[in-house]
């Protein structure tokens, strides 16, 4: 696997460059992420929106935006990011200041051929700098409180993002608040059956295991005090959240708090969705549309 964005930066640059449609374009965040992206060589962009407005933002930070899509309505901006996509005008999609449903409800256009019959949930990246490991984390943005089929769909999505970063034989933990299975605690019977699923090989071949606390999923020290063992422990490529809310309070505090490096997308449909929050910082957006690029 990558050991940091730098290595991910690296390998997007010597890739084919590819186009970005980036919806709702009118943002000097999303703008200056865009901009680092041109510059470093990996993506050429295709911007959709109010253009006086991303004409405005666009010379805060001395961008010459290149090509501009008009559009006035937020589903107008979605459902065109999404056309160019189809149209084979640009390789993949970006969200910026703009609904997340109405992005969401363009990308699944059944008309527009790129749903699957597959679950989207978001996907993060995380740099653990105290590990010195890159890891993976979902879902902390779509799915509320997914079932154990649900939560089988987040782990296949999830290794695809694995996939094309060079993991071939992902190990995924499955969190909860404690590594022992305790009935009156739901998360951890659902990830001991996920465990034992694995086990039987009915998770083509993923290595999964749990339940798993937060630190003997990426600590092997943490994990050895605590008398944690099995292949997964501490070595986690892949880590489960058991809902929503677990996901996004995680997702929160070591991003926004901790200040550590990560970057999103939506995983399940024809295209990868770069999907970062509006709080999130330009280094946050740049290093999602990176990480598009590899995947798609």
């Amino acid at each position: 696997m990558v050991a940091n964005f730098k290595e991910i930066v690296n390998r997007a640059q010597k890739m084919p460059i590819k186009k970005l449609a980036v919806a709702a374009a009118g943002d000097k965040t999303v703008l200056a992420s865009v901009k680092k992206a041109v510059e470093l060589g990996i993506i050429e962009p295709v911007l959709v929106g109010d253009v006086e407005k991303i004409m405005a933002e666009s010379r805060k930070i001395d961008f010459e935006p290149g090509e501009i899509i008009p559009a006035t309505s937020e589903r107008e901006t979605a459902e065109k990011t999404i056309e160019l996509i189809v149209e084979g005008k640009a390789d993949y999609p970006m969200k910026g200041l703009l609904s997340s449903k109405v992005m969401l409800q363009a990308l699944l256009k059944k008309e527009y051929g790129l749903r699957r019959d597959k679950l989207l949930c978001v996907v993060t990246l995380i740099n653990l700098e105290k590990e010195d490991k890159m890891v993976i984390m979902s879902d902390g943005g779509m799915v509320i409180a997914p079932g154990i089929k649900e939560k089988v769909e987040i782990i296949e999505n999830s290794v695809d993002m694995a996939n094309a970063l060079g993991i071939k034989n992902p190990k995924v933990a499955v969190l909860a608040a404690v590594e022992k299975v305790n009935p009156a605690m739901p998360a951890t019977m659902e990830a001991a059956a996920l465990a034992k699923m694995s086990d039987r090989g009915q998770l083509n071949g993923i290595i999964v295991d749990g339940p798993f606390a937060f630190d003997n999923a990426i600590s092997e020290e943490a994990a050895e005090h605590k008398g944690v063992t099995g292949p997964v422990a501490g070595k986690a490529d892949i880590l489960l959240v058991p809902d929503i809310e677990a996901g996004n309070i995680l997702y929160k505090a070591i991003v926004l708090y901790m200040g550590l490096e990560s970057g999103s997308l939506v995983m399940g449909a024809g295209v990868p969705l770069v999907f970062t929050s509006r709080a999130d910082s330009e280094e946050t957006k740049f290093n999602s549309i990176v990480l598009g690029k590899l995947v798609v």
